[in-house]
């Protein structure tokens, strides 16, 4: 998941709520809540000469990531770099995804038994951060891949918005669309996330899909597009759900695995 990157297209998501549309309406039907799946995403922030360097630690921690997929304690694993730098962001992750929270900190104890986590290239970090991540909307292509395009997007929703607001957006809108370009091989994967681990305000929710190539970020954004175009009758419920002046987007290549 990393973890992570619609903020152009934000106005869209005026849609999500009000299901205006017959094809919206049935697809809201038949999305289904999945049972939980949790994400651990490490960030850092290493200075420039040393990116090769975090290179060959990702390289380095596949053998523990590959054996936890093939034992079934993770279902999928990766690391980004960061494609669109902030003086305080962050530059690389990585990342890892399981069904239970203990197949997740399994995986982190035995990168801390090996020394990884503490080698010299992430001693030269400036910055660092953890978050644990879980997701009940989401669905994947097995196989790994390498220089995918994660874009990933921060919502925060209001304070009186509904106990089920991400549900309802995520079975309405979000999830038809995703599936829709990831049969179409547009998509790797993607994901709805909430904090498992709260370390931030709750009410934030993220939406994260990886790309197979660029190209695919053009296609979901004309996906966006059409749908809008596609339901002029659709009202401003999103708007009043969703504090859109917290609203942030990310960008990423990738690498990643999917049991």
């Amino acid at each position: 998941m990393n973890k992570s990157l619609w903020g152009v297209f934000a106005g869209v998501w005026v849609l999500a709520a009000c299901v205006a549309s017959p094809t919206l309406a049935s697809a809201q039907s038949e999305v289904k809540e999945k049972p939980p799946m949790y994400s651990y995403v490490s960030f850092w922030n290493i200075p420039r000469a040393d990116w090769g360097e975090m290179a060959k630690a990702d390289a380095a921690d596949q053998s523990i990531l590959e054996k936890a997929l093939s034992n079934g304690t993770l279902v999928g694993f990766g690391n980004d770099v960061n494609l669109v730098h902030q003086p305080d962001g962050y530059t690389n992750d990585e990342w890892w995804s399981s069904m239970s929270m203990a197949g997740l900190l399994n995986v982190l104890e035995q990168f801390y038994s090996s020394g990884s986590a503490t080698t010299a290239v992430l001693g030269k970090a400036t910055k660092h951060g953890d978050g644990i991540f879980v997701s009940r909307y989401y669905n994947w292509h097995s196989g790994s891949f390498k220089g995918g395009y994660t874009h990933g997007s921060s919502y925060k929703l209001k304070s009186d918005a509904s106990d089920d607001a991400v549900d309802t957006l995520s079975k309405s809108f979000i999830v038809p669309l995703m599936e829709k370009m990831l049969a179409d091989g547009t998509l790797h994967e993607y994901e709805i996330d909430t904090e498992a681990v709260h370390t931030q305000a709750p009410g934030t929710f993220w939406i994260f899909y990886i790309c197979a190539n660029a190209e695919g970020l053009d296609k979901v954004n004309a996906a966006l597009r059409d749908t809008l175009k596609n339901s002029p009758l659709s009202g401003p419920a999103f708007g009043s759900m969703v504090d859109f002046s917290v609203h942030r987007d990310d960008l990423a290549r990738t690498n990643g695995t999917y049991k």
